[in-house]
């Protein structure tokens, strides 16, 4: 990714010796550095980036400096939800690539593996992930990636959509998983971006009741106006019984996972997605009595394509998610804007 050991010339337009990138150094403490800009393998490609979204990850990180197993034991670059401009192109990529505007995949996968093999790349064991120690992310000028996990997008992607492509992919490999077709009922637990980003994925593939539950009632509302059917505050009202074919949780809350488990159908499907206690108390009676398939969601695979497509064709909307913009030396702000009330999706721009 950023600190690759081959090394091969770019070859495109001037790209400066040094680049700006805001840096945590330690849990809480951020500071921005003069680094080199990442030298190119030859399958990579420079990209200067344009726009990057903050996720929750990366908050994570920052206030606690670990998620489970990974550390942040050495000085690390935060964001993997980003955009750009290809500035450069190693010696096996062709120099027309230089120019073009891009939604980067960040992720690196062996390609070898029994998993990747399998076309599973997101479980490969040895997978390099922005943001992701000890992987920088984008929280920086340039950054390196594969050639083909930079995916051209069209004129009329933003760059802040185009950023966000990634957490859409989520929602999309959650759909996926959850198999939402039309006609569909889908329960969705959580309306913050992920959940907002899921019910309007699970729309795009068809579904015909999208239910979504929260407690912030500003955060349904606007769930309301952006794919979801119906919504329910889950300090009040029931979602047992729904009898739905899918629910989806965004939440991580333990009695969410539990409530919308019970209000799946029989022989549907359960996703959890969102980040919550390593160990939750399930209704294991009630799925197995119904043969409700439940799994996790890691990441996604080829979602890339799928996502630009919708975005281009207007069947989602990204831009109405991003409720905050900074400028690279703000990186720490937009780590905290989470925070405030009205606050759904802060992005940070590197070139500002």
């Amino acid at each position: 990714m950023t600190t690759p050991t081959a090394q091969s010339p770019a070859l495109g337009t001037d790209v400066p010796a040094t680049m700006r990138a805001s840096v945590l150094k330690r849990k809480g403490d951020m500071a921005m550095e003069t680094l080199d800009v990442p030298r190119l393998e030859a399958d990579q490609v420079l990209v200067q980036v344009a726009a990057v979204g903050v996720c929750g990850s990366d908050v994570h990180y920052y206030e606690h400096g670990r998620i489970g197993d990974y550390v942040v034991d050495h000085p690390l670059i935060l964001g993997h939800e980003l955009s750009g401009r290809i500035a450069a192109v190693g010696s096996e990529v062709d120099p027309a690539r230089v120019g073009q505007r891009v939604a980067v995949e960040p992720q690196r996968p062996c390609r070898k593996c029994r998993q990747c093999k399998a076309g599973r790349y997101n479980l490969c064991p040895d997978i390099e992930f922005y943001a992701t120690p000890p992987i920088d992310g984008a929280f920086a000028e340039y950054v390196t990636i594969q050639s083909d996990f930079a995916y051209d997008i069209p004129d009329n992607v933003s760059d802040e959509a185009a950023a966000l492509i990634e957490p859409l992919s989520v929602g999309l490999w959650a759909c996926e998983r959850a198999e939402i077709k039309p006609g569909s009922r889908v329960l969705i637990a959580g309306a913050g971006p992920i959940g907002i980003i899921a019910a309007q994925a699970a729309r795009a593939f068809g579904a015909s009741e999208i239910y979504i539950t929260d407690i912030a009632e500003d955060r349904l509302a606007f769930a309301l106006e952006h794919g979801a059917t119906h919504a329910l505050n889950a300090r009040t009202d029931s979602v047992e019984g729904l009898d739905v074919d899918a629910f989806i949780d965004a939440s991580g809350a333990p009695q969410a996972v539990r409530s919308g488990i019970k209000a799946v159908g029989p022989a549907g499907r359960v996703i959890l997605v969102g980040l919550g206690a390593d160990d939750v108390e399930l209704p294991v009676s009630f799925i197995q009595n119904r043969e409700i398939w439940l799994s996790g969601v890691f990441r996604y695979t080829n979602t890339w394509p799928l996502a630009i497509q919708l975005i281009a064709d207007g069947k989602v909307d990204l831009d109405i998610l991003v409720t905050g913009k900074f400028t690279l030396a703000e990186s720490e702000e937009a780590l905290k804007a989470g925070r405030q009330a009205g606050q759904l999706k802060a992005v940070v721009y590197p070139g500002r």
